[in-house]
């Protein structure tokens, strides 16, 4: 620089030249900046940055800068060398312009190294100067000869040197080059590793894969080193470039390696030199080793050889260099397609041949994806006995898993830089990986006959290789896949995944009915109020699924049926098992009571008949009083959680044979010639099968035994304080109030027990019940029953009692359900409220009903316009003009002839009978047990050995003769 015509100061020159800041705050704004000082300024900043970045101390220096000052012969430029400078200031530096000894002891020994790297080593020298300056650098190293020596001393060994320097210094350069000196090319060694150095100063020394800001502004600078050392604008380029690329090896930092490709591009679009400027290149010899062997190139070829060797050096192996850092493979092919690949000739000459889009680059590549593949694989399988017993999996399915990473990272990674040069590089490397693995896979697939742990682990493992490496086969070959043959993984594991479900079917049955056997029916908890045995069902289902598609082997949809199968019987096994706990409703009515009419006695009577039960079943009367309210509504919970879970399930399985649609949609079509569509509908098809049976049943089990709840509830639970003693012997006496208490406390365990979502099915149930009851008390009542005119404004206000009572303010069910639910009862009392003549006259046209045919299959309840209903309503009325006919054409008893109310033994809950029953009711038609469970009701004739035809004939004989009487 003092030769180049840049000022340089001292510290205390910068101080000088600093001015205050009172005198600067004192300046007018008119007054015009000091130009002058900006450059000053700007190179002082300039070259503190470059002392930070060198790493010299602030006393170092200053040291040296004073004694180049000395050494510098003004400001005027002349030629400088580097042995010039070297002994200036081994003359001017002595031991105490440094802080301790060592330091200066090593910067005396680089001086030295400097110097005899420029001399001793030149053919130009002398035998006799060559002997004297290494004996003068001998003194110079030597502290305990060169310290003490005195200032002639050192000025004498100093001058020996220098004439030595000053003669190789005034020798021609070689190439006629403008300020070529002869150390340009007698040093070029030592000047490009002191301008690599140099430029080394670009790198932050806080963090070395950063530049610094005044990164360009330093490169001007060292463009003043050029004419004494000796470089070229094409070797900047070159060393500039290479120590980009160094420091990228260093740092990993791919920004460096980018600046780098775009140094290289520039080197290699730069104009041709002239040709003094290119034989001196030429000149600049280096060597380079390339399979063992030394090859002396020039500067620029050196660095490309290397790079190229570096870059085939990873591209090789590019699995192992570039997994962690994915974006330095474009990087990395950006720059070998820069500067090319080393290519034998056929003398064994190398020359780079640069790349092209045709075939010299996709065989290039080829060689890099084979190379690469087969390392991958050389490092895997020497570590696979290690890893099987770490993972405690069988070799086999360990290799197939680091197999399919190496296949995926080439999918997702590599080939989508690698295809630009070799589209079929994909292909190659799935081919290389398939070949390999199949190798030790087909001996291991001639020995599986059953579903082992080793089964469990391989071919999955196997499956998934295949799938991704079919995939990275395709990205080279289309959809086409002939060339590639699956893993037969399919054929193998159809016939051992199909022996273990059917052996899951029996485990899980057996399971099944074991949990069942074992339930209590009590709730969970107050948020679970469903069965425990269900849950268990469920979970067990469940496990079996997960265990199914967890093995991620290839199925069809011959396993979808079988394991869907698994689900169905299940189930149902559950459902048939629960449905069969549940008794037939008409167990649960009593038997309507015999047919008699009013008449107080006058005469007392000295014993009466006693109405007599006949016993139930033992089993059927057993499974009555198990099934109490809180259990039956745990069972109808229980039913509601079947619907819920097998949606979640149906959608579970559902998820999981998505996941190997693909596989099946191509089976589908490769070996059955169908369509995807077609193949869809069929397992469409199955579920919705297999699903919704179970989702039928569920609920028709939830509606019949809601039913039954109601009908238990009030025909059973609470038949004595409901139908055997309301309105007994005397309406008033006798009222609903009692009852209605009996029927809140059932609907509090209801909805203590009962899901939320089925809540109001219930309390309907017992409504309707409640209403059935009701209706049954004014037509069944029997010989205790007899209503008046004022009874029945009694009995109206019960009623709607009974109906607010289930609509409860608006919170219950709602009035127009209840409402609807109330109209035959309402209307039986509407009845009551006729003429005895009127209901006599209807009898009647009922009667024509019969005889016409009309009526013979109509055992409706529900209509008013019958026969039945009539008679009953007759014997009900406390009135004498009905005993009387009741008396005169069907020779009816009076009511208290009989017991008030039957017998209450606990063994005998079951249909009442009488003797009279047995006379006097042979002409009633007997109904079948299919019509009790269709119409749900309490109005039955008692079962008789007389048929519905001769009951027909009596009727219209009887009413044949007062048809035309006046009553």
């Amino acid at each position: 620089m003092a030769t180049s015509g840049i000022v340089i100061c001292s510290v205390e020159d910068q101080r000088k030249h600093r001015p205050s800041r009172l005198l600067s705050g004192l300046k007018s704004r008119k007054d015009k900046p000091n130009v002058q000082s900006q450059p000053l300024d700007k190179n002082l900043r300039l070259i503190r940055t470059i002392r930070v970045q060198m790493q010299i101390s602030e006393a170092m220096d200053e040291c040296t800068r004073q004694k180049m000052m000395m050494l510098s012969p003004g400001r005027t430029r002349v030629q400088i060398d580097i042995p010039q400078i070297v002994l200036g200031l081994l003359n001017f530096t002595f031991k105490s312009d440094f802080s301790n000894e060592k330091s200066y002891m090593q910067w005396k020994n680089r001086q030295a190294s400097i110097l005899e790297e420029l001399l001793c080593f030149s053919p130009n020298l002398v035998a006799h100067d060559h002997l004297t300056i290494k004996r003068s650098l001998a003194m110079i190293r030597n502290a305990k000869e060169w310290d003490f020596m005195s200032s002639s001393g050192k000025a004498e060994v100093i001058s020996v040197i220098k004439q030595a320097a000053l003669t190789l210094s005034s020798l021609p350069g070689r190439f006629d080059l403008q300020s070529e000196t002869y150390y340009w090319t007698s040093a070029y060694h030592l000047n490009i590793r002191l301008y690599e150095k140099l430029l080394l100063g670009v790198f932050d020394v806080l963090d070395e894969s950063q530049l610094i800001e005044e990164a360009d502004e330093f490169l001007m600078l060292l463009k003043l080193t050029w004419s004494t050392l000796g470089i070229t604008q094409k070797m900047h380029d070159a060393i500039y470039m290479w120590v980009l690329f160094q420091q990228f090896v260093g740092t990993d930092e791919a920004l460096l390696l980018e600046y780098a490709t775009v140094e290289l591009q520039e080197l290699i679009s730069a104009k041709v030199d002239d040709e003094n400027v290119r034989l001196y290149m030429n000149s600049l010899l280096c060597s380079i080793h390339c399979n063992a062997v030394e090859i002396k190139l020039s500067l620029v070829d050196a660095v490309f050889y290397s790079l190229s060797i570096w870059c085939e050096s990873k591209l090789q192996d590019y699995h192992l260099h570039f997994s962690q850092q994915h974006s330095h493979l474009k990087r990395v092919m950006s720059l070998v397609s820069a500067v090319g690949v080393l290519n034998f000739g056929d003398g064994g000459h190398m020359k780079l041949r640069r790349f092209n889009l045709n075939t010299d680059a996709a065989k290039i590549l080829e060689s890099y994806v084979k190379r690469s593949i087969e390392a991958a694989y050389r490092r895997v399988a020497s570590n696979i006995d290690h890893l099987s017993e770490v993972e405690k999996k069988h070799p086999l399915g360990v290799l197939a898993n680091e197999l399919r990473l190496i296949a995926e990272r080439e999918l997702n990674v590599f080939y989508p830089e690698l295809c630009k040069w070799c589209p079929n590089s994909g292909m190659i490397a799935a081919m290389m990986l398939h070949q390999i693995y199949w190798e030790r896979l087909r001996p291991f697939l001639d020995g599986v006959s059953s579903l082992s742990e080793d089964v469990k682990a391989v071919l999955p493992a196997a499956d998934l290789l295949d799938q991704v490496v079919t995939q990275l086969y395709n990205t080279g070959n289309g959809e086409n896949c002939e060339d590639l043959h699956h893993y037969p993984i399919g054929e193998v594991a159809k016939p051992i995944i199909l022996d273990w479900v059917i052996a899951q079917h029996e485990r899980i049955l057996e399971w099944t009915g074991r949990a069942f056997d074992l339930e209590k029916w009590e709730p969970l908890s107050s948020q679970q109020r469903q069965a425990a045995s269900i849950v268990e069902v469920f979970r067990i289902i469940e496990e079996t699924v997960d265990q199914l598609f967890g093995f991620r082997l290839p199925m069809d949809i011959t396993h979808l049926q079988a394991l869907l199968s698994v689900v169905f019987h299940t189930l149902d096994a559950y459902l048939l098992k629960l449905l069969d706990q549940i008794v037939e409703k008409n167990y649960l009515y009593p038997s309507a009571p015999p047919l008699t009419r009013y008449k107080e006695t006058t005469i007392p009577v000295l014993k009466k008949k006693f109405l007599e039960c006949m016993p139930l079943d033992d089993n059927v009367y057993d499974k009555l009083n198990t099934l109490t309210i809180p259990k039956l509504c745990v069972r109808m919970n229980t039913l509601k959680y079947i619907q819920k879970q097998i949606d979640i399930l149906e959608d579970g399985i559902r998820k999981s044979w998505a996941l190997i649609r693909q596989s099946i949609d191509k089976t589908c079509a490769r070996e059955q010639r169908l369509g995807t569509s077609t193949c869809n509908e069929q397992i469409d098809e199955l579920f919705c099968t297999t699903f919704d049976i179970i989702r039928d049943n569920a609920a028709n089990a939830i509606s019949k035994i809601c039913d039954f709840t109601g009908a238990k509830a009030v025909f059973w639970d609470l038949r004595h304080a409901f139908l055997f003693c309301l309105y007994c012997g005397s309406v008033e006496a006798s009222r609903l109030d009692g009852v209605l208490t009996r029927i809140d406390t059932v609907l509090g365990h209801v909805c203590s027990y009962i899901d939320d979502s089925l809540r109001d099915a219930v309390v309907l149930s017992i409504c309707r019940a409640s209403l059935e009851g009701f209706a049954w008390v004014l037509l069944d009542g029997g010989p205790s029953r007899a209503f008046c005119d004022s009874d029945i404004v009694l009995i109206e206000d019960d009623l709607s009692a009974l109906k607010e009572f289930f609509v409860a303010d608006g919170e219950g069910l709602p009035r127009s359900v209840v409402e609807q639910e109330a109209k035959f009862p309402e209307e039986i009392l509407n009845l009551y409220s006729l003429q005895t003549e009127t209901i006599i006259q209807k009898l009647m046209a009922a009667s024509e009903q019969i005889s016409l045919g009309l009526d013979s299959h109509d055992h409706n309840y529900m209509r008013l316009n019958n026969a039945h209903t009539f008679v009953r309503v007759l014997c009900h009325k406390k009135d004498r003009e009905a005993s009387k006919f009741l008396k005169r054409q069907y020779q009816l008893p009076m009511s208290s002839e009989y017991e008030d109310t039957p017998s209450t033994d606990p063994t005998s809950q079951s249909p009442l009978r009488s003797d009279l029953s047995k006379r006097s009711m042979s002409d009633l038609a007997k109904r079948s047990t299919s019509d009790l469970a269709k119409r749900s009701t309490s109005f039955r004739w008692n079962n008789t050995h007389s048929t519905f035809t001769s009951f027909k004939k009596k009727l219209q004989e009887a009413t044949s003769e007062f048809r035309n009487v006046a009553w």
